[in-house]
């Protein structure tokens, strides 16, 4: 993979590849967290929807 440093392209050490592919392992790992997490807040707020008898747009014309 090629590498811009200091206005020359060049190829990546294999220290910045290791390095380069385990912050991309991180980012996706992170983004998978976040999802998830989105998902679980959708869930439980459906949850509490499906208790009142409320759908999701009744629940919005209600509370804003």
């Amino acid at each position: 993979m090629r590498i811009s440093d200091n206005g020359t392209d060049r190829e990546m050490t294999a220290a910045e590849l290791a390095t380069y592919a385990t912050e991309q392992e991180m980012a996706q790992t992170e983004l998978a967290k976040e999802n998830a997490a989105k998902l679980a807040k959708q869930v439980a707020r459906q949850a509490v929807l499906d208790k009142l008898g409320l759908t999701a747009n009744e629940a919005a014309a209600l509370f804003g």
